[in-house]
């Protein structure tokens, strides 16, 4: 693949692009929002109530255990400057916590202008996302493994990317004028895979609170930020009839504790996005539950109302997932727990999820300019060491201001695509050893940020860091091995026969083979494990497999 992004480009054109709208009737819109009717709920006869207790009759959907591998379009208008994670609350912070300026606040006050004056709202103006193909993209995310997709739904900075009924600031109305969500669901289902939403709305109250702030010195000391703009200073303005606080939701004291009408709306804005949509997973970027489980159980009631919808969806079967974080063992049982770019440490008795990118959530022109993103060989092993423990990976693939994948992501999803090729039998569809796996790697605890161990740690694998999957039945365990043995000698401790310990591999073992390639491969097994010679030549650059038949 010598110019990936052009092969892209060249290929989307042969797919048709989304035009724009005229401009809408914002104040009838922002109206109309106003005055909808609460969002129907299916909860008052279903069978999952807004409880915990209630919420304890739910299991892990039999597609989500065997799906192992998802990709996320973690892609909003916080992509438009390219500048990285939370562009939209940085932007109004005018010294780092370094003293010096902040990269995000100069950025603004140097590409759009002073933050008094050109808001976060105005960025939204100019995102158009006009290279997105969302058919051509979801070709390239299955063909490179995903079994299912996540599209951002909304961020912290409150922009919801759907035809939303309850927030005037959506992508339809503003911005690019498409319906994101809309095209993302068609394009994953056209392809077969499963659809999921993430919601991260919840905190914009005390997220864009930066934004109530002023300059403390310069030319524009004292002259408040954008974020307290009315709707009245929007006459004969682009965003006439649309009222920013519908954006900011800062309309309040900092500190002050989220008002009864942010929670409703955000509430009405999460079943509207269920209710249109019907997706299969909707991840929620919070602790134990959007808002708070203990004020007014609004994540209770989407839960429970988003069980219950899939039930009449799938003819009496619960085919949603919920993921978030935080959660205590009895929480676990009601949603699915997911680690932010983190690992478990041990086989989790419940399915569960961790969720990272090879960048910067939002996309960064110069991570890529400096060729920063995680490897391939970062990855794949982090894929396994998931899967032998019950869990799965949802992978964020960061996409331009313009919808599009660069060379260097291409780059990355090609040898994803290979590597799935040969490997995916091992990961799909399968579950967790007796253990999870050997080798200096199962003793190493390297913390992450948001739990559990570092989704890529600093220390490099060996190959005496093996990891197990077996197929549903038994019949077939996966050995994957982290690194290649440089002498292609490969010894598996725990798949040692005889000895005075009782051994883990309590069958015999019928054949051996090495996935990827036809050359037979020669073993042994004794009291110190199970020896095997490997091909003089490696199966690809990453982790690779035997293949273990078992009788």
């Amino acid at each position: 693949m010598k110019n990936p992004t052009l092969q892209f480009i060249l290929a989307s054109l042969l797919l048709p692009l989304a035009s724009h709208a005229a401009t809408p009737d914002y104040a009838a819109l922002t109206a109309a929002a106003k005055t909808a009717n609460a969002a129907p709920v299916a909860t008052q006869d279903g069978k999952f109530q807004p409880t915990w207790a209630s919420l304890q009759q739910y299991e892990t959907p039999e597609w989500f255990r065997d799906a192992k591998f998802g990709i996320w379009a973690h892609w909003g208008p916080q992509c438009e400057p390219e500048q990285g994670d939370w562009y939209a609350r940085n932007m109004w912070t005018e010294i780092g916590k370094d003293g010096k300026p902040h990269p995000e606040y100069t950025y603004h006050l140097t590409h759009y202008g002073p933050q008094s004056k050109v808001g976060f709202k105005d960025v939204i103006h100019e995102w158009k996302a006009k290279d997105w193909v969302p058919a051509k993209l979801m070709q390239i995310y299955k063909r490179a493994g995903a079994q299912y997709f996540m599209a951002l739904a909304n961020h912290h900075d409150n922009l919801d990317l759907w035809d939303s009924k309850y927030q005037p600031w959506n992508s339809v109305n503003v911005g690019p004028q498409k319906d994101l969500i809309g095209g993302w669901a068609k394009a994953a289902r056209a392809e077969g895979l499963r659809f999921g939403v993430s919601v991260h709305a919840a905190r914009t109250w005390s997220w864009y609170e930066p934004a109530q702030g002023a300059d403390t010195q310069g030319p524009y000391t004292g002259i408040p930020y954008d974020g307290k703009t009315t709707a009245a200073d929007g006459k004969g303005k682009w965003w006439d009839g649309l009222d920013p606080q519908e954006l900011y939701a800062q309309n309040h004291e900092p500190k002050a504790k989220a008002d009864d009408a942010y929670k409703i709306k955000f509430f009405n804005r999460t079943i509207d996005l269920i209710n249109q949509y019907q997706p299969d997973m909707v991840y929620f970027d919070d602790s134990v539950m959007p808002i708070s489980s203990q004020d007014g159980d609004w994540g209770l009631k989407i839960a429970s109302h988003f069980y219950n919808s899939s039930m009449l969806w799938h003819d009496g079967k619960n085919e949603a997932v919920v993921t978030t974080k935080g959660l205590s063992a009895m929480q676990r049982k009601c949603v699915v727990y997911d680690i932010e770019r983190g690992r478990s440490d041990h086989i989790e008795p419940l399915p569960w999820q961790t969720d990272t990118c090879i960048g910067d959530w939002h996309y960064s022109r110069a991570l890529f300019d400096r060729h920063g993103y995680k490897k391939i060989t970062d990855v794949i092993p982090l894929l396994i060491d998931v899967v032998s423990k019950n869990g799965n990976l949802m992978l964020s693939v960061p996409l331009n201001r313009d919808g599009v994948p660069d060379s260097d992501e291409l780059a990355f999803l090609e040898k994803m695509t290979a590597w799935m090729d040969i490997h995916k039998e091992g990961i799909f569809a399968t579950r967790p050893w007796k253990i999870y796996g050997e080798g200096p790697s199962t003793a190493q605890q390297e913390k992450g940020h948001f739990g559990g161990l570092k989704d890529t740690g600093s220390t490099p694998f060996t190959p005496e860091d093996i990891r197990f999957t077996t197929s549903k039945d038994g019949g077939t365990l996966y050995a994957f091995f982290l690194a290649w043995p440089k002498d292609g000698k490969l010894t598996i401790k725990s798949l040692a026969e005889g000895g005075t310990a009782p051994a883990l591999l309590d069958k015999k073992i019928a054949s051996l083979s090495l996935l990827g390639s036809t050359e037979k491969i020669t073993w042994t097994q004794d009291a110190d494990g199970l020896h095997a010679t490997l091909p003089a030549t490696p199966v690809g650059e990453s982790a690779c497999a035997l293949r273990l038949t078992l009788r």
